[in-house]
Protein backbone atom coordinates (compact mmCIF):
# COMPACT_ATOMS: atom_id res chain seq x y z
CA UNK A 1 0.00 0.00 0.00
CA UNK A 2 3.28 2.46 0.96
CA UNK A 3 4.90 1.76 -2.46
CA UNK A 4 0.94 2.05 -4.17
CA UNK A 5 1.07 5.72 -2.74
CA UNK A 6 4.66 6.30 -3.56
CA UNK A 7 3.89 5.26 -7.12
CA UNK A 8 1.13 7.51 -7.41
CA UNK A 9 2.72 10.59 -6.06
CA UNK A 10 5.83 10.19 -8.42
CA UNK A 11 3.64 10.16 -11.47
CA UNK A 12 1.84 13.32 -10.14
CA UNK A 13 5.16 14.72 -9.93
CA UNK A 14 6.20 13.78 -13.51
CA UNK A 15 2.71 15.33 -15.08
CA UNK A 16 3.16 18.21 -13.03
CA UNK A 17 6.33 18.64 -15.13
CA UNK A 18 5.84 16.92 -18.42
CA UNK A 19 4.80 19.88 -21.02
CA UNK A 20 1.77 19.04 -21.91
CA UNK A 21 0.41 18.98 -18.69
CA UNK A 22 1.75 21.95 -17.14
CA UNK A 23 -0.67 24.29 -16.51
CA UNK A 24 -0.62 27.94 -18.70
CA UNK A 25 1.33 30.49 -17.29
CA UNK A 26 -0.69 33.46 -15.66
CA UNK A 27 -1.31 36.50 -17.97
CA UNK A 28 0.60 39.77 -16.84
CA UNK A 29 0.33 41.74 -19.67
CA UNK A 30 -1.81 42.61 -22.68
CA UNK A 31 -0.27 44.04 -26.08
CA UNK A 32 -2.00 45.68 -28.30
CA UNK A 33 -2.19 48.28 -30.93
CA UNK A 34 -3.99 51.96 -31.74
CA UNK A 35 -3.59 53.61 -34.80
CA UNK A 36 -4.68 57.13 -36.80
CA UNK A 37 -6.53 55.22 -38.96
CA UNK A 38 -8.39 53.14 -35.77
CA UNK A 39 -10.24 56.41 -33.86
CA UNK A 40 -11.98 53.99 -31.18
CA UNK A 41 -8.55 52.91 -30.48
CA UNK A 42 -7.27 56.26 -29.15
CA UNK A 43 -10.13 56.96 -27.26
CA UNK A 44 -9.41 53.22 -25.59
CA UNK A 45 -6.16 54.55 -25.05
CA UNK A 46 -6.37 57.84 -24.25
CA UNK A 47 -9.19 56.93 -21.43
CA UNK A 48 -7.07 53.91 -20.10
CA UNK A 49 -10.12 52.19 -20.53
CA UNK A 50 -8.34 48.31 -20.62
CA UNK A 51 -6.17 49.52 -17.69
CA UNK A 52 -9.51 50.18 -15.44
CA UNK A 53 -10.38 46.62 -16.89
CA UNK A 54 -7.37 44.62 -15.97
CA UNK A 55 -5.70 46.81 -13.29
CA UNK A 56 -7.58 44.23 -10.86
CA UNK A 57 -6.05 40.98 -12.42
CA UNK A 58 -2.84 42.62 -12.09
CA UNK A 59 -2.64 42.50 -16.37
CA UNK A 60 -0.82 45.63 -17.72
CA UNK A 61 -1.42 46.93 -20.84
CA UNK A 62 1.21 47.19 -23.54
CA UNK A 63 0.26 49.84 -26.28
CA UNK A 64 2.13 49.63 -30.52
CA UNK A 65 1.42 51.95 -32.79
CA UNK A 66 0.65 50.16 -35.64
CA UNK A 67 1.50 52.33 -39.18
CA UNK A 68 -0.47 50.36 -41.21
CA UNK A 69 -2.48 47.10 -41.94
CA UNK A 70 0.88 45.70 -43.05
CA UNK A 71 2.95 46.91 -39.76
CA UNK A 72 -0.05 45.40 -37.21
CA UNK A 73 -0.43 42.29 -39.32
CA UNK A 74 3.55 42.04 -39.01
CA UNK A 75 3.50 42.79 -35.09
CA UNK A 76 0.60 40.21 -34.61
CA UNK A 77 2.66 37.59 -36.68
CA UNK A 78 5.70 37.81 -34.95
CA UNK A 79 3.79 37.66 -31.38
CA UNK A 80 4.56 41.26 -30.53
CA UNK A 81 1.13 42.24 -29.91
CA UNK A 82 -2.12 39.99 -29.09
CA UNK A 83 -4.80 42.40 -30.97
CA UNK A 84 -3.91 44.45 -34.07
CA UNK A 85 -6.26 47.01 -36.08
CA UNK A 86 -6.21 46.34 -39.77
CA UNK A 87 -8.22 46.26 -43.20
CA UNK A 88 -10.43 43.27 -43.67
CA UNK A 89 -9.05 42.50 -47.04
CA UNK A 90 -5.36 43.17 -45.80
CA UNK A 91 -6.51 40.63 -43.05
CA UNK A 92 -7.41 37.97 -45.26
CA UNK A 93 -4.28 38.31 -47.68
CA UNK A 94 -2.38 37.94 -44.51
CA UNK A 95 -4.29 34.85 -43.40
CA UNK A 96 -4.12 33.54 -46.74
CA UNK A 97 0.02 33.90 -46.40
CA UNK A 98 0.05 31.67 -42.99
CA UNK A 99 -0.76 34.71 -40.61
CA UNK A 100 -2.17 33.05 -37.57
CA UNK A 101 -5.01 35.46 -36.71
CA UNK A 102 -9.17 35.70 -36.28
CA UNK A 103 -11.08 38.88 -37.17
CA UNK A 104 -12.83 39.29 -34.09
CA UNK A 105 -14.56 42.44 -34.21
CA UNK A 106 -15.29 45.98 -36.14
CA UNK A 107 -14.09 49.05 -34.97
CA UNK A 108 -15.15 51.42 -38.02
CA UNK A 109 -17.13 51.52 -41.12
CA UNK A 110 -14.44 54.00 -43.25
CA UNK A 111 -13.41 55.22 -46.87
CA UNK A 112 -9.94 56.04 -45.85
CA UNK A 113 -8.94 55.32 -49.18
CA UNK A 114 -8.57 56.87 -52.51
CA UNK A 115 -6.59 57.14 -55.45
CA UNK A 116 -4.42 61.21 -54.84
CA UNK A 117 -2.92 63.33 -56.78
CA UNK A 118 -1.46 66.65 -57.07
CA UNK A 119 -3.81 69.97 -57.76
CA UNK A 120 -2.12 70.60 -60.95
CA UNK A 121 -1.21 67.23 -62.25
CA UNK A 122 -3.39 66.06 -65.74
CA UNK A 123 -3.99 62.56 -63.72
CA UNK A 124 -8.12 62.32 -64.27
CA UNK A 125 -9.03 58.99 -64.45
CA UNK A 126 -7.08 55.77 -63.56
CA UNK A 127 -6.20 54.91 -67.14
CA UNK A 128 -4.39 57.75 -66.96
CA UNK A 129 -1.90 56.13 -64.23
CA UNK A 130 -0.53 53.76 -67.20
CA UNK A 131 3.73 54.66 -67.03
CA UNK A 132 3.16 56.66 -63.42
CA UNK A 133 5.32 56.56 -60.65
CA UNK A 134 2.32 55.34 -57.28
CA UNK A 135 3.48 55.49 -54.10
CA UNK A 136 1.93 52.55 -52.22
CA UNK A 137 2.04 50.72 -49.23
CA UNK A 138 1.67 46.73 -49.74
CA UNK A 139 -0.44 44.61 -47.54
CA UNK A 140 -2.88 47.40 -46.73
CA UNK A 141 -6.40 48.17 -47.91
CA UNK A 142 -4.42 50.87 -49.86
CA UNK A 143 -2.57 48.90 -51.98
CA UNK A 144 -5.54 46.06 -52.36
CA UNK A 145 -7.64 49.76 -53.70
CA UNK A 146 -5.34 50.30 -56.01
CA UNK A 147 -4.74 46.96 -57.18
CA UNK A 148 -8.57 46.91 -57.88
CA UNK A 149 -8.87 50.20 -59.50
CA UNK A 150 -6.61 49.05 -62.06
CA UNK A 151 -8.26 46.11 -62.63
CA UNK A 152 -11.23 47.92 -63.46
CA UNK A 153 -9.74 50.26 -65.96
CA UNK A 154 -7.96 47.43 -67.85
CA UNK A 155 -4.35 47.89 -66.49
CA UNK A 156 -1.94 45.87 -63.79
CA UNK A 157 0.75 47.25 -61.51
CA UNK A 158 2.67 45.76 -64.53
CA UNK A 159 1.60 48.66 -66.12
CA UNK A 160 2.77 51.54 -63.42
CA UNK A 161 5.90 52.14 -61.55
CA UNK A 162 4.28 51.25 -57.60
CA UNK A 163 7.07 53.28 -55.09
CA UNK A 164 6.61 51.11 -51.59
CA UNK A 165 6.43 53.95 -49.19
CA UNK A 166 4.55 53.48 -45.60
CA UNK A 167 1.59 56.02 -45.57
CA UNK A 168 2.92 58.91 -44.55
CA UNK A 169 5.95 58.70 -46.62
CA UNK A 170 3.84 58.39 -49.71
CA UNK A 171 2.13 61.19 -48.88
CA UNK A 172 5.19 63.59 -48.49
CA UNK A 173 6.54 61.79 -51.77
CA UNK A 174 3.45 62.80 -53.41
CA UNK A 175 3.57 66.39 -52.33
CA UNK A 176 7.40 66.75 -52.74
CA UNK A 177 6.60 65.30 -56.23
CA UNK A 178 8.80 62.11 -56.40
CA UNK A 179 5.46 60.30 -57.45
CA UNK A 180 2.66 61.25 -59.92
CA UNK A 181 -0.02 59.54 -57.35
CA UNK A 182 -0.57 57.89 -54.16
CA UNK A 183 -3.13 55.52 -52.82
CA UNK A 184 -3.63 57.23 -50.03
CA UNK A 185 -4.74 56.76 -46.32
CA UNK A 186 -6.43 58.94 -43.50
CA UNK A 187 -5.78 61.06 -41.47
CA UNK A 188 -2.76 61.73 -44.09
CA UNK A 189 -4.61 62.22 -46.73
CA UNK A 190 -7.44 64.54 -45.39
CA UNK A 191 -3.72 66.18 -44.57
CA UNK A 192 -2.85 66.41 -48.59
CA UNK A 193 -6.21 67.95 -49.40
CA UNK A 194 -6.58 70.53 -46.80
CA UNK A 195 -2.91 72.08 -46.54
CA UNK A 196 -1.49 71.02 -49.96
CA UNK A 197 -5.10 71.06 -52.30
CA UNK A 198 -4.71 66.83 -53.35
CA UNK A 199 -7.23 65.64 -55.36
CA UNK A 200 -8.70 62.62 -54.90
CA UNK A 201 -9.35 61.66 -58.64
CA UNK A 202 -10.12 57.81 -57.85
CA UNK A 203 -13.15 56.87 -54.98
CA UNK A 204 -15.20 53.90 -54.50
CA UNK A 205 -16.08 53.71 -51.13
CA UNK A 206 -17.84 50.50 -51.27
CA UNK A 207 -14.03 49.20 -52.57
CA UNK A 208 -12.93 50.54 -48.81
CA UNK A 209 -13.12 47.12 -46.64
CA UNK A 210 -13.87 47.53 -43.51
CA UNK A 211 -12.07 48.34 -40.18
CA UNK A 212 -11.32 44.78 -38.32
CA UNK A 213 -9.43 44.57 -34.96
CA UNK A 214 -7.66 40.95 -35.18
CA UNK A 215 -6.30 38.96 -32.50
CA UNK A 216 -3.90 35.95 -32.58
CA UNK A 217 -5.37 32.37 -32.44
CA UNK A 218 -3.26 31.33 -29.50
CA UNK A 219 -4.22 33.93 -27.59
CA UNK A 220 -8.40 33.37 -28.41
CA UNK A 221 -7.12 29.91 -28.05
CA UNK A 222 -5.52 30.67 -24.47
CA UNK A 223 -7.82 33.45 -22.89
CA UNK A 224 -11.16 33.46 -24.49
CA UNK A 225 -12.47 35.19 -21.16
CA UNK A 226 -9.47 38.09 -21.96
CA UNK A 227 -11.17 38.39 -25.75
CA UNK A 228 -14.27 39.00 -24.35
CA UNK A 229 -13.50 41.69 -21.94
CA UNK A 230 -10.71 43.35 -24.25
CA UNK A 231 -13.89 43.63 -26.88
CA UNK A 232 -16.25 44.55 -24.34
CA UNK A 233 -14.28 47.67 -23.61
CA UNK A 234 -13.69 48.28 -27.16
CA UNK A 235 -17.62 48.28 -26.69
CA UNK A 236 -17.39 51.33 -24.41
CA UNK A 237 -14.62 53.39 -26.08
CA UNK A 238 -16.73 53.31 -29.48
CA UNK A 239 -20.17 53.97 -27.62
CA UNK A 240 -18.60 56.83 -26.01
CA UNK A 241 -16.93 57.88 -29.23
CA UNK A 242 -20.27 57.41 -30.77
CA UNK A 243 -21.71 60.26 -28.41
CA UNK A 244 -18.88 62.32 -27.64
CA UNK A 245 -17.57 63.66 -30.94
CA UNK A 246 -16.18 66.34 -29.69
CA UNK A 247 -13.95 64.70 -27.12
CA UNK A 248 -13.37 62.01 -29.66
CA UNK A 249 -11.90 65.04 -32.09
CA UNK A 250 -10.09 66.19 -29.49
CA UNK A 251 -8.29 62.68 -28.38
CA UNK A 252 -8.04 62.62 -32.23
CA UNK A 253 -6.26 66.00 -32.37
CA UNK A 254 -4.28 65.70 -28.58
CA UNK A 255 -2.37 62.56 -30.20
CA UNK A 256 -1.55 63.34 -34.25
CA UNK A 257 -1.72 67.86 -33.37
CA UNK A 258 -3.27 67.39 -37.01
CA UNK A 259 -5.71 70.65 -37.36
CA UNK A 260 -9.47 70.70 -36.63
CA UNK A 261 -10.61 70.78 -40.61
CA UNK A 262 -8.36 67.85 -41.32
CA UNK A 263 -9.95 65.83 -38.58
CA UNK A 264 -13.50 67.06 -39.14
CA UNK A 265 -12.76 65.79 -42.90
CA UNK A 266 -11.79 62.10 -41.64
CA UNK A 267 -14.34 61.83 -38.61
CA UNK A 268 -16.98 63.39 -39.41
CA UNK A 269 -16.95 62.93 -43.36
CA UNK A 270 -15.03 59.39 -44.01
CA UNK A 271 -15.94 57.16 -40.87
CA UNK A 272 -18.94 55.40 -39.66
CA UNK A 273 -18.58 53.96 -35.74
CA UNK A 274 -22.08 52.42 -35.59
CA UNK A 275 -21.01 48.98 -36.36
CA UNK A 276 -19.33 46.53 -34.21
CA UNK A 277 -20.51 43.18 -34.77
CA UNK A 278 -18.34 41.26 -37.59
CA UNK A 279 -20.85 39.28 -39.60
CA UNK A 280 -22.62 39.27 -43.09
CA UNK A 281 -21.43 42.64 -44.25
CA UNK A 282 -17.85 42.23 -43.60
CA UNK A 283 -17.49 38.73 -45.15
CA UNK A 284 -19.21 40.27 -47.91
CA UNK A 285 -16.69 42.96 -48.66
CA UNK A 286 -13.83 41.07 -47.63
CA UNK A 287 -14.56 38.22 -50.26
CA UNK A 288 -15.51 40.91 -53.05
CA UNK A 289 -11.94 41.87 -52.01
CA UNK A 290 -10.33 39.11 -51.92
CA UNK A 291 -11.71 37.57 -55.44
CA UNK A 292 -11.00 40.76 -57.38
CA UNK A 293 -7.11 40.08 -55.94
CA UNK A 294 -7.17 36.12 -57.11
CA UNK A 295 -8.46 37.70 -60.20
CA UNK A 296 -5.49 40.45 -60.54
CA UNK A 297 -3.05 37.48 -59.71
CA UNK A 298 -2.15 38.64 -56.37
CA UNK A 299 -3.53 35.55 -54.70
CA UNK A 300 -2.67 32.31 -56.20
CA UNK A 301 -5.54 31.15 -58.29
CA UNK A 302 -5.65 27.56 -56.52
CA UNK A 303 -6.47 29.36 -53.13
CA UNK A 304 -10.02 29.11 -51.81
CA UNK A 305 -10.69 31.94 -50.76
CA UNK A 306 -14.00 31.88 -49.19
CA UNK A 307 -12.49 28.78 -47.34
CA UNK A 308 -9.58 30.91 -46.18
CA UNK A 309 -12.53 33.68 -45.27
CA UNK A 310 -14.69 31.36 -43.20
CA UNK A 311 -11.26 30.66 -41.39
CA UNK A 312 -10.32 33.85 -40.88
CA UNK A 313 -13.78 35.40 -39.24
CA UNK A 314 -14.74 34.21 -35.90
CA UNK A 315 -18.25 36.06 -35.10
CA UNK A 316 -18.62 33.84 -31.74
CA UNK A 317 -16.60 36.29 -29.32
CA UNK A 318 -19.88 37.53 -27.62
CA UNK A 319 -20.40 41.17 -27.40
CA UNK A 320 -22.34 43.07 -24.55
CA UNK A 321 -25.91 43.72 -25.31
CA UNK A 322 -26.13 47.83 -25.93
Amino acid sequence: MLRMARWILAALAISWILPGARAAEPLTEIRIDWATYNPVSMVLKQRGLLEKEFAKDGISIVWVQSAGSNKALEFLNAGGIDFGSTAGSAALVAKINGNPIKSIYVYSRPEWTALVTTKDSKIADVADLRGKRVAVTRGTDPHIFLVRALLGAGLSEKDITPVLLQHADGKTALIRGDVDAWAGLDPMMAQAEIEDGARLFYRKADANTWGILNVREAFLKQHPDIVRRVLATYEEARNYSLANYDELKKIFIGVTKLPESVVDKQLNERTELTHSRIGAPQRESILAAGLALQQAGVIDAKVDVKAALDSLIDDEVPLPLN
